[in-house]
Protein backbone atom coordinates (compact mmCIF):
# COMPACT_ATOMS: atom_id res chain seq x y z
CA UNK A 1 0.00 0.00 0.00
CA UNK A 2 1.53 3.36 -1.00
CA UNK A 3 2.34 5.84 1.75
CA UNK A 4 -0.15 8.69 2.01
CA UNK A 5 1.11 12.21 1.60
CA UNK A 6 0.89 14.34 4.78
CA UNK A 7 -1.93 16.45 3.37
CA UNK A 8 -4.04 13.30 3.09
CA UNK A 9 -3.71 12.62 6.84
CA UNK A 10 -6.02 15.49 7.75
CA UNK A 11 -5.61 18.51 10.05
CA UNK A 12 -4.09 18.32 13.51
CA UNK A 13 -3.96 20.39 16.68
CA UNK A 14 -0.36 21.51 17.12
CA UNK A 15 1.14 23.07 20.24
CA UNK A 16 3.71 25.76 19.51
CA UNK A 17 4.86 26.58 23.03
CA UNK A 18 8.38 25.99 24.26
CA UNK A 19 8.80 23.36 26.95
CA UNK A 20 7.93 24.64 30.44
CA UNK A 21 5.16 26.91 29.13
CA UNK A 22 2.35 24.57 30.16
CA UNK A 23 2.69 22.08 27.33
CA UNK A 24 1.91 19.09 29.54
CA UNK A 25 -1.25 20.84 30.72
CA UNK A 26 -2.21 21.42 27.09
CA UNK A 27 -1.61 17.78 26.24
CA UNK A 28 -3.77 16.55 29.12
CA UNK A 29 -6.51 19.08 28.31
CA UNK A 30 -6.57 17.88 24.71
CA UNK A 31 -6.84 14.30 25.92
CA UNK A 32 -9.90 15.22 28.00
CA UNK A 33 -11.42 16.82 24.89
CA UNK A 34 -11.11 13.54 23.01
CA UNK A 35 -7.84 14.02 21.14
CA UNK A 36 -5.00 11.53 20.92
CA UNK A 37 -2.03 13.83 21.63
CA UNK A 38 1.67 13.08 21.44
CA UNK A 39 4.78 14.95 22.45
CA UNK A 40 8.31 13.81 21.60
CA UNK A 41 8.62 10.76 19.35
CA UNK A 42 11.90 8.84 18.98
CA UNK A 43 13.19 8.80 15.45
CA UNK A 44 11.85 12.15 14.20
CA UNK A 45 14.81 14.39 15.06
CA UNK A 46 17.26 13.26 12.39
CA UNK A 47 14.68 13.29 9.56
CA UNK A 48 13.81 16.87 10.54
CA UNK A 49 17.47 17.92 10.55
CA UNK A 50 17.87 16.31 7.13
CA UNK A 51 14.83 18.24 5.89
CA UNK A 52 12.68 15.13 5.51
CA UNK A 53 9.59 16.56 7.16
CA UNK A 54 7.25 14.11 5.45
CA UNK A 55 9.03 11.18 7.09
CA UNK A 56 8.72 12.82 10.52
CA UNK A 57 5.00 13.45 10.02
CA UNK A 58 4.46 9.86 8.87
CA UNK A 59 5.86 8.61 12.19
CA UNK A 60 3.09 10.43 14.09
CA UNK A 61 0.25 9.70 11.67
CA UNK A 62 -1.88 7.98 14.34
CA UNK A 63 -1.93 11.10 16.56
CA UNK A 64 -4.30 14.01 15.95
CA UNK A 65 -2.52 16.46 18.28
CA UNK A 66 1.20 17.22 18.61
CA UNK A 67 3.31 19.29 20.99
CA UNK A 68 6.94 19.54 22.18
CA UNK A 69 10.03 19.14 20.01
CA UNK A 70 10.42 19.20 17.08
CA UNK A 71 6.84 20.22 16.28
CA UNK A 72 6.90 23.75 17.68
CA UNK A 73 9.99 24.50 15.60
CA UNK A 74 8.68 23.25 12.24
CA UNK A 75 5.19 24.79 12.46
CA UNK A 76 5.51 26.41 9.03
CA UNK A 77 6.20 23.07 7.38
CA UNK A 78 3.38 21.40 9.34
CA UNK A 79 0.99 24.16 8.32
CA UNK A 80 1.84 23.59 4.66
CA UNK A 81 1.56 19.82 4.84
CA UNK A 82 -1.42 19.52 7.20
CA UNK A 83 -3.87 22.15 5.92
CA UNK A 84 -6.70 23.09 8.23
CA UNK A 85 -4.68 22.45 11.38
CA UNK A 86 -5.18 24.50 14.54
CA UNK A 87 -2.14 25.93 16.34
CA UNK A 88 -1.89 26.77 20.03
CA UNK A 89 0.92 28.94 21.40
CA UNK A 90 1.30 28.40 25.15
CA UNK A 91 2.94 31.35 26.86
CA UNK A 92 4.56 32.09 30.21
CA UNK A 93 6.24 35.08 31.80
CA UNK A 94 9.76 34.94 30.38
CA UNK A 95 11.58 35.22 33.72
CA UNK A 96 9.50 32.42 35.20
CA UNK A 97 10.00 30.39 32.03
CA UNK A 98 13.77 30.88 32.10
CA UNK A 99 14.08 29.71 35.69
CA UNK A 100 11.96 26.65 34.99
CA UNK A 101 13.63 25.63 31.73
CA UNK A 102 17.08 26.14 33.26
CA UNK A 103 16.23 23.75 36.09
CA UNK A 104 14.62 21.31 33.68
CA UNK A 105 17.56 21.09 31.26
CA UNK A 106 20.20 21.50 33.96
CA UNK A 107 23.75 20.94 32.75
CA UNK A 108 23.03 18.12 30.29
CA UNK A 109 23.99 19.21 26.79
CA UNK A 110 21.69 17.48 24.31
CA UNK A 111 21.46 17.56 20.54
CA UNK A 112 17.84 18.72 20.70
CA UNK A 113 18.66 21.79 22.76
CA UNK A 114 21.81 22.53 20.76
CA UNK A 115 19.50 22.77 17.76
CA UNK A 116 16.97 25.05 19.43
CA UNK A 117 19.29 27.41 21.32
CA UNK A 118 22.28 27.28 18.99
CA UNK A 119 25.36 25.08 18.72
CA UNK A 120 27.33 25.43 21.94
CA UNK A 121 24.41 27.17 23.69
CA UNK A 122 22.14 24.25 24.51
CA UNK A 123 22.31 24.85 28.27
CA UNK A 124 20.08 27.90 28.90
CA UNK A 125 21.50 28.65 32.36
CA UNK A 126 24.91 29.34 30.81
CA UNK A 127 23.59 32.14 28.60
CA UNK A 128 20.38 33.73 29.79
CA UNK A 129 20.46 36.49 27.17
CA UNK A 130 20.63 33.95 24.35
CA UNK A 131 17.88 31.77 25.81
CA UNK A 132 15.56 34.75 26.12
CA UNK A 133 16.41 35.92 22.59
CA UNK A 134 15.44 32.50 21.24
CA UNK A 135 12.24 32.44 23.30
CA UNK A 136 11.22 35.93 22.12
CA UNK A 137 12.10 35.25 18.49
CA UNK A 138 9.98 32.12 18.49
CA UNK A 139 6.94 33.97 19.83
CA UNK A 140 7.45 36.87 17.42
CA UNK A 141 7.85 34.49 14.49
CA UNK A 142 4.66 32.59 15.30
CA UNK A 143 2.69 35.80 15.65
CA UNK A 144 4.00 37.18 12.38
CA UNK A 145 3.34 33.95 10.49
CA UNK A 146 -0.29 33.79 11.65
CA UNK A 147 -0.83 37.56 11.67
CA UNK A 148 -3.70 37.46 9.18
CA UNK A 149 -5.12 34.13 10.35
CA UNK A 150 -6.69 34.66 13.79
CA UNK A 151 -8.90 31.58 13.41
CA UNK A 152 -5.85 29.31 13.12
CA UNK A 153 -3.78 30.46 16.12
CA UNK A 154 -4.71 30.61 19.79
CA UNK A 155 -2.43 32.12 22.43
CA UNK A 156 -3.00 30.75 25.90
CA UNK A 157 -1.36 31.44 29.28
CA UNK A 158 -2.49 29.08 32.02
CA UNK A 159 -0.78 31.20 34.68
CA UNK A 160 -3.07 34.12 33.84
CA UNK A 161 -6.20 32.05 34.32
CA UNK A 162 -6.82 30.99 30.72
CA UNK A 163 -8.80 27.79 30.57
CA UNK A 164 -11.61 25.89 28.90
CA UNK A 165 -13.52 29.06 28.06
CA UNK A 166 -10.70 30.09 25.73
CA UNK A 167 -9.54 26.70 24.48
CA UNK A 168 -12.86 24.99 23.71
CA UNK A 169 -14.43 27.62 21.39
CA UNK A 170 -11.19 27.71 19.40
CA UNK A 171 -11.39 23.95 18.87
CA UNK A 172 -15.17 23.81 18.49
CA UNK A 173 -15.55 21.65 21.59
CA UNK A 174 -18.00 21.76 24.48
CA UNK A 175 -16.57 22.81 27.84
CA UNK A 176 -15.97 19.68 29.98
CA UNK A 177 -17.42 19.20 33.43
CA UNK A 178 -14.01 19.29 35.10
CA UNK A 179 -11.25 21.77 35.72
CA UNK A 180 -8.16 22.26 33.59
CA UNK A 181 -5.59 19.65 34.68
CA UNK A 182 -2.58 21.77 35.61
CA UNK A 183 0.12 19.17 35.15
CA UNK A 184 3.85 19.00 35.71
CA UNK A 185 4.15 21.49 38.55
CA UNK A 186 7.48 20.16 39.71
CA UNK A 187 9.24 20.81 43.00
CA UNK A 188 12.77 20.10 41.86
CA UNK A 189 14.01 19.82 45.44
CA UNK A 190 11.83 16.74 45.86
CA UNK A 191 13.31 14.95 42.85
CA UNK A 192 16.31 12.73 43.64
CA UNK A 193 19.21 13.13 41.20
CA UNK A 194 19.80 10.47 38.59
CA UNK A 195 22.33 7.84 39.63
CA UNK A 196 25.85 8.75 38.50
CA UNK A 197 26.02 5.88 36.00
CA UNK A 198 22.77 6.99 34.36
CA UNK A 199 23.95 10.60 34.09
CA UNK A 200 27.21 9.42 32.55
CA UNK A 201 25.36 7.30 29.98
CA UNK A 202 23.15 10.26 29.02
CA UNK A 203 26.18 12.51 28.56
CA UNK A 204 28.02 9.97 26.45
CA UNK A 205 24.98 9.29 24.29
CA UNK A 206 24.31 12.98 23.68
CA UNK A 207 27.97 13.75 23.07
CA UNK A 208 28.13 11.07 20.38
CA UNK A 209 24.93 12.35 18.77
CA UNK A 210 26.17 15.94 18.76
CA UNK A 211 29.52 14.96 17.21
CA UNK A 212 27.69 12.88 14.60
CA UNK A 213 25.55 15.87 13.60
CA UNK A 214 28.69 18.04 13.58
CA UNK A 215 30.33 15.61 11.18
CA UNK A 216 27.31 15.62 8.87
CA UNK A 217 27.07 19.41 8.95
CA UNK A 218 23.34 19.30 9.65
CA UNK A 219 23.08 22.09 12.21
CA UNK A 220 20.80 24.86 11.08
CA UNK A 221 19.74 27.12 13.92
CA UNK A 222 15.99 27.77 13.55
CA UNK A 223 16.35 31.28 15.01
CA UNK A 224 18.90 33.09 12.83
CA UNK A 225 18.34 36.50 14.40
CA UNK A 226 19.11 35.12 17.85
CA UNK A 227 22.13 33.29 16.50
CA UNK A 228 23.47 36.44 14.86
CA UNK A 229 22.95 38.50 18.03
CA UNK A 230 24.80 35.90 20.10
CA UNK A 231 27.97 36.14 18.01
Amino acid sequence: MPRLKPEHLGPRVIGLGFQKTGTTTLREALRILGYNPKDWVPGVFMPVLRGNIDQAIWRVRKYDALEDLPWYIIYRELDQRLPGSKFILTLRDEESWFKSVSRHIGDLRSAHHEWVYGRGKGIPSEDKANALRVYREHIAGVREYFRDRPDDLLEIDWSKGDGWEKLCPFLGKAIPDQSIPHENRINYQDIPPDPAIRRMRKRIKQSIRIKYIDALGLWKHPYPAAEEAAR
